[in-house]
């Protein structure tokens, strides 16, 4: 098997694992966050704080797999 078959396989797969990881990510922290915001009100502005900060690395990692896929996607010919 030539590379770029290689790559024109594994590169959809591997993005499309990246975006299934991060949204079982966000959804767990929010989640929590949530569950967190039910027990204790008074301190809804510092764990939504965290929550937003948290979901915006998460989606970060989406982004470099994409990233990734573009960069190689080039070596395909």
């Amino acid at each position: 098997m030539e590379y770029q078959a290689a790559l024109g396989l594994a590169l959809p797969l591997g993005l499309g694992a990246a975006a299934l990881g991060c949204g079982i990510g966000i959804g767990m922290a929010v989640n929590g966050a949530m569950h967190a915001m039910g027990r204790q009100p008074e301190v809804l502005g510092k764990i939504q704080t965290a929550m937003i900060i948290g979901a915006a690395f998460i989606e970060a990692l989406t982004i470099y797999a994409l990233v990734i896929a573009f960069v190689l996607a080039g070596k395909i010919q």
